[in-house]
């Protein structure tokens, strides 16, 4: 089935609120004892379940090729989910998000590095906002330079799903997007169970199973299965501008979601910082051209 780029980009809507509600279960699974490596592990195997049931078909059809991107693409997810899920060990759901969405500023400069397209001027603007945002949310203009190990995964989460994004928008399109989905799950189910059992085994003994089960069930089916399936179809229809835009508001769906769980408080901080974050954000996407003819008006 096509899609208008009108319907991609509400798809891409759906995909950003599911995502902004993973941060707090995956928040909850870890209070439940429930290692990041072991959640994804989960994730993965819901994931490469539901496609299997619903796409078997097209799934037994797999090209060489569709491996090939679907695996690299797959590598690519794994590192993302790692990087947020052992983030948010050390620091908030709002924390991780807005961080995690500092991957529009970066959009511009992966590009430049793969295509050779140099950024634009804005580009420095967007940046300098940022990181002021980064500053207030973190407590470094408050407390002094301390970050939490948290929000530096949290960063290198965002560079990471830069490429994430380029790598769909302009190497994955070729492939049907029921089998990148397919090896997504696939990929996370392995990488993360080898890295879990290796890494985390001694941790398993302290997870409340009745606690961490349900948000992982979740997670599984809404932020993996629904949104990532969601994400890959709807890229096919649209461009990586509009594609990074619309994500970004996963950030301020986290915050609402983290908050009315009473998983954190509304604080200066978190609105300060959020509210640069989001400037810097709609400042790397927005066309500014318009600025130029008013003002030579």
């Amino acid at each position: 089935m096509k899609l208008s780029k009108t319907h991609a980009n509400l798809a891409l809507i759906i995909v950003a609120f599911l995502w902004g509600t993973s941060f707090t279960f995956i928040k909850q699974a870890i209070a439940a004892g429930m290692p990041p490596g072991l959640i994804n592990t989960f994730r993965g195997l819901i994931f490469a379940l539901l496609i299997y049931l619903f796409f078997y078909k097209i799934i037994n059809k797999m090209t060489c090729t569709e491996f090939r991107v679907g695996l690299f693409a797959g590598v690519i997810n794994c590192i993302v989910l790692q990087l947020q899920s052992v983030g948010l060990k050390y620091t908030t759901p709002s924390h991780s998000a807005f961080l995690t969405a500092m991957y529009v500023v970066i959009l511009p400069f992966v590009t430049w590095l793969v295509f050779r397209k140099q950024p634009a001027k804005k580009s420095c603007i967007s940046i300098a906002l940022c990181l002021l945002g980064m500053a207030y949310l973190t407590g470094i203009v408050e407390g002094g330079f301390h970050i939490q190990l948290g929000d530096w995964l949290s960063v290198l989460a965002a560079l990471a799903l830069s490429f994430q994004i380029v790598y769909y928008g302009h190497f994955a399109t070729g492939a049907r997007p029921q089998i990148v989905a397919f090896m997504l799950g696939i990929t996370q189910l392995i990488i993360s169970g080898i890295y879990s059992l290796f890494f985390e085994g001694e941790g398993y003994q302290l997870i409340n199973w009745s606690h961490a089960i349900i948000p992982v069930i979740i997670l599984g089916v809404s932020a993996s299965f629904l949104a990532q399936t969601l994400q890959i179809y709807s890229q096919k229809y649209t461009d990586v501008v509009t594609t990074g835009l619309i994500l970004m508001t996963e950030s301020l769906f986290a915050s609402v979601v983290s908050i009315s769980f009473g998983i954190e408080q509304l604080t200066n901080r978190l609105i300060i910082g959020g509210i640069l974050i989001i400037i810097g954000l709609l400042t790397i996407q927005f066309n500014m051209q318009w600025l130029k003819i008013k003002k030579n008006k």
